[in-house]
């Protein structure tokens, strides 16, 4: 059948529409797709290249070397030392064990560390680096460095270390650095993206961690070159950090290593004081550790052996310690009493060896009494019976107030851990403390520095070095910082009657120079050196009264822990000041013979550089002194010898 031609004509016209609909539609999409590539590639190249670099390219931060610590004489206290270790890349490795087996052949291992590589190798990914050994000896370090063809996955590696070169010296001072752990990052506030680094070190105690902002510094960056898988490629760019701060402090290592020396075998402390400055140049606790088994990764059985050590070698004794000063704070009573008036130079006190109160009998330490004593006396021979009286008279708030301007019961701002305040009791203090009243049995007792009185070494120090210039000395650990030297000033005067003040001095100097000062047998003979000091024995128990009536026990016959604390406080020369000295020795028994001797001797050290000579004591104890100074010597440290690495004994 023949086609109408109007048929075909209405075909066309369709089919031309339609082509030319979809033409449109099609050209409309080229449209869109052209403008929207032209969008992608000219107005977001910008962004999509940056995605692309961010999948190729990681920045990776570079850990800052830390802050060095030094102390006065830039002696090393805190250092950095290559950190050789051995890193194993698994996907290079091929058969891991085969691997490991033929190191172990090279060096020792031990076999925590190797578990530990083991099960990092088994979690991360292949082409991830896992440590399998750090802090290797150098000849180790090179042994695999010379066997590298042998080892495939195996790459030697240098970092940073910390490393503490006086080993003990300083282990209570500049404290010890450590990995960030998940407790600690719980604890702090500080968003620092270095905290994130696996095995980062930071301050755990001390200097170290107290300052760890200066001596952290900041990170740096590098730039490397990654593949689809994570690979890195190659390095492309890198920037180092800024180092952290150099720390100078006012210590002087000689005569730390010294007061260590002094004490050792003894649960004690002990802090010296520049009497001018306030710098500390000594504060010491006694036994002590070696902070780079902590930096290195402490074992358990030497940290609970640590721990478990009844003389406490991880306290810092010196300034987290607090004691009944006892009679130490027999001066602070005093000056009180004359500043209030209630008091002066002439006025006398019997002593029959007790004082009673109400029901209740206070006892001198001499059992027989003192007699009739003023104040000169009274601290010279340490009666008990005097600072009752005279206490009771003054009253606590003013006995307080005393105490506190003469550095007790306040925080002294160093960069220390756990410093202590101290406890100096007023009656609004044992209401809020103990919800009791004040009785004036607690004023007895306090006027004697025992009862509710504490104080630590550092703030006795203090007490010592303020009553010995009458200025108020504020101690300060830290010389300078990126070394710009801290400010510290002219102490203020400690306002107290310079009379009153000079009454006291004398006192303290006749404890040490008269003979019957309670610390004349261990007193200074060289005159240009001669100290004022006072002695301390805090009592730790109660004495019954059937003890006293059968005989009180000596220290000697005591368990350890009931044995009374030993106390000495000291300026020297006690003419013209330059240090204070604190020493106690915990439970040690008399403070005249066990703790005078040992702050003599420090303050010698201090005021000559050297090992005392044995011209500086009484002739009756010198061939005993030379000997004690020989032994002493045999545990000071080699200063002529190199301490990078560890300290060499003499």
């Amino acid at each position: 059948m023949r086609n109408n031609p109007n048929d075909i004509l209405q075909s066309t016209k369709r089919i031309s529409r339609r082509a030319l609909l979809i033409g449109g539609l099609q050209l409309g999409i080229i449209l869109i797709l052209g403008a929207r590539m032209r969008f992608l590639q000219v107005n977001e190249a910008n962004r999509y290249r940056l995605l692309a670099e961010e999948n190729r390219i990681n920045i990776r931060l570079l850990p800052p070397s830390r802050g060095l610590i030094f102390d006065r004489d830039d002696r090393p206290i805190a250092e950095n030392i290559p950190n050789y270790r051995i890193i194993m890349v698994r996907e290079d490795a091929g058969d891991v064990e085969t691997v490991l087996t033929q190191l172990q052949k090279l060096i020792f291992i031990e076999p925590v560390d190797l578990a530990k590589a083991r099960k990092e190798l088994k979690r991360r990914s292949a082409f991830v680096p896992v440590t399998i050994a750090e802090n290797l000896k150098w000849d180790d370090f090179a042994k695999i460095a010379a066997n590298m063809p042998a080892l495939p996955g195996i790459v030697p590696a240098v970092g940073l270390s910390r490393i503490y070169p006086q080993n003990e010296n300083f282990a209570h001072v500049a404290g010890y650095v450590g990995p960030v752990s998940d407790y600690y990052l719980t604890q702090t506030r500080d968003e620092d993206p270095l905290l994130q680094i696996p095995r980062f070190e930071v301050g755990k105690t001390g200097v170290e961690a107290q300052m760890e902002h200066e001596l952290r510094g900041s990170a740096g960056h590098q730039r490397i070159e990654v593949n689809a898988r994570g690979r890195v490629m190659r390095e492309l760019n890198r920037e180092e950090g800024d180092p952290g701060a150099t720390v100078k402090l006012t210590i002087d290592s000689k005569i730390q290593n010294y007061a260590l020396a002094r004490m050792h075998g003894l649960s004690a402390s002990t802090v010296a004081i520049d009497c001018k400055t306030g710098g500390i140049l000594a504060i010491g606790s006694s036994p002590t550790f070696n902070p780079n088994d902590f930096v290195q990764g402490i074992s358990v059985l030497k940290y609970n052996a640590l721990r478990e050590n009844t003389f406490g070698p991880l306290r810092a004794k010196a300034v987290q310690g607090t004691y009944a000063p006892a009679s130490t704070f027999k001066m602070v009573t005093a000056l009180a009493a004359l500043e209030a008036g209630v008091l002066s130079a002439d006025d006398r006190v019997f002593c029959p060896g007790h004082f009673d109160l109400g029901d209740n009998r206070f006892h001198c330490w001499k059992s027989q009494g003192h007699g009739s004593l003023d104040m000169e006396q009274s601290l010279t021979q340490s009666c008990d019976v005097f600072y009752y009286t005279i206490g009771q008279k003054v009253g606590i708030n003013k006995i307080s107030e005393m105490a506190k301007k003469l550095g007790l019961g306040i925080h002294h701002d160093l960069p220390l851990s756990a410093i202590s305040r101290g406890a100096i009791p007023t009656r609004e203090w044992k209401r809020k403390s103990f919800g009791k009243s004040w009785v004036l049995g607690d004023t007895v007792n306090a006027s004697i520095g025992q009862g509710y009185v504490l104080a630590s070494p550092l703030q006795l120090a203090v007490m010592a070095a303020r009553l010995g210039t009458g200025r108020s000395v504020v101690p300060r650990l830290v010389h300078s910082v990126y070394g710009k030297v801290q400010e510290w000033g002219n102490s203020k005067s400690l306002d107290i009657d310079p009379e009153h003040l000079a009454l006291v001095q004398n006192a303290m100097f006749r404890v040490s120079n008269s003979k019957k000062g309670t610390a004349f047998k261990k007193r200074i003979s060289t005159k240009e050196l001669r100290m004022a000091g006072k002695t301390g024995t805090a009592q730790v128990r109660k004495i019954t009264a059937k003890e006293r009536r059968e005989g009180v026990k000596d220290n000697a016959d005591l368990l350890w822990e009931r044995r009374d604390h030993a106390l000495f406080v000291n300026y020297a020369p006690y003419d013209n000041p330059k240090i204070a000295v604190c020493v106690v020795v915990e439970h040690g028994g008399s403070g005249s013979s066990v703790a005078a001797p040992i702050a003599r001797d420090i303050t010698l050290f201090a005021l000559t550089g050297k090992v005392p000579n044995i011209e500086h004591y009484p002739s009756q104890v010198r061939s005993q002194i030379e000997l004690e100074q020989k032994e002493i010597s045999e545990r000071l440290i080699d200063w002529s010898a190199p301490l990078a690495g560890g300290q060499k004994k003499a």
